[in-house]
């Protein structure tokens, strides 16, 4: 069966969502457009050959004009939880962009609606879907690198030469640890199974800076077993640019994986790779990728519409990703009071 999506919210990021992304899915069909302007709706409506009959300006107006099973949100943030909440009231399925919500409390009152309502709740965790995350996740499950020791993340992009008038995300809440390291604390939960109990950050705000919030952060995160893991983001670097993924070092006792992920490219899983050395003077191996049906948001799409026709839950349940979100949350309190914060999950 094919499951008939509304897609909510088409501006910018939603739009690539709705021309590059949802069309490979082949396990979904749009049967709804909404965004609130007008321009944008008909922009993308036109270029998915959709009649005007699956435009909306509301999502409350196409719940009401269309039959569909589920509900994708890309919309803003601050919208994300009571669109989600609008469309499980309704009885439809939820994806969700991240983050899910800009504090876990908020979150939850989705997770648990959901839960009570048997629907499916997933965010878009898209960094989740590529090999070497994939293979590295299942090289530690192997204990690859016998008992690990140290853990550390590297992020760089130059991302400060747009107007300030013009470009939203200098505008974006916390862009650098809400925005951007969202991914890395989800992905470090996926690749070690391990969750973070404690983390002390530090943000720095160059008078070059043209972000209304931080820009240029770095953190000390504590894992539930011990192991620390050391992490530096930046939207400011000159240094040579790293992969969306950053460029993570995971070091054991017996040895090292060195891997990088999605770096942009037109084929972006030609920028994966995961090597393995066995101690600082051997010869770094390359290691074998395995092969994905789909990667990025298709992958979590697809999972997401296998889940719904009553397949696996999705890994990137609302119920999960209140741990990531808990992780950036504690990360921005301790931004903001300079001392180290515990990761707290909502009761």
């Amino acid at each position: 069966m094919t499951v008939r999506i509304i897609h909510v919210g088409l501006g910018g990021w939603g739009g690539n969502w709705a021309r590059t992304a949802i069309p490979q899915v082949t396990e979904v069909e749009v049967v709804g457009l909404v965004d609130p302007v007008p321009a944008t709706l008909d922009a993308v409506r036109e270029d998915l050959d959709l009649p005007e009959s699956a435009a909306f300006a509301s999502l409350t107006e196409a719940l009401a004009g269309v039959e569909a099973d589920a509900v994708v949100i890309t919309a803003p943030a601050v919208t994300h939880v009571p669109l989600a909440l609008e469309a499980l009231e309704a009885g439809k399925h939820v994806l969700v962009e991240k983050p899910f919500a800009n504090s876990t409390d908020e979150a939850l009152t989705a997770v648990r609606r959901a839960e009570e309502l048997g629907l499916v709740l997933q965010v878009s965790q898209n960094y989740r879907w590529y090999p070497a995350p994939r293979a590295v996740k299942d090289l530690l499950a192997a204990k690859e690198l016998g008992e690990l020791s140290a853990i550390s993340i590297d992020f760089r992009q130059w991302d400060n030469d747009q107007p300030v008038e013009t470009y939203p995300h200098y505008r974006f809440p916390h862009p650098m640890i809400n925005d951007m390291a969202i991914h890395h604390f989800d992905l470090l939960r996926m690749i070690t199974g391990l969750e973070a109990v404690r983390v002390y950050a530090r943000a720095s705000y160059p008078s070059y800076s043209k972000y209304q919030d931080e820009a240029v952060t770095s953190m000390i995160i504590e894992l539930e077993d011990g192991l620390v893991v050391s992490y530096r983001g930046s939207w400011l670097s000159r240094a040579p640019r790293t992969a969306w993924a950053g460029e993570w070092s995971i070091q054991g006792e017996d040895g090292e994986i060195w891997f990088t992920s999605r770096d942009g490219s037109p084929s972006e899983i030609a920028g994966d790779r995961v090597t393995l050395r066995a101690d600082q003077d051997a010869e770094a191996e390359a290691v074998d990728l395995p092969t994905l049906e789909h990667t990025d948001r298709q992958g979590g799409l697809q999972a997401f519409a296998r889940s719904v026709e009553g397949g696996p839950a999705p890994e990137t349940s609302g119920r999960d990703n209140l741990r990531s979100l808990a992780l950036m949350e504690a990360a921005g309190r301790s931004a903001a009071s300079g001392r180290p914060e515990d990761v707290v999950l909502p009761e």
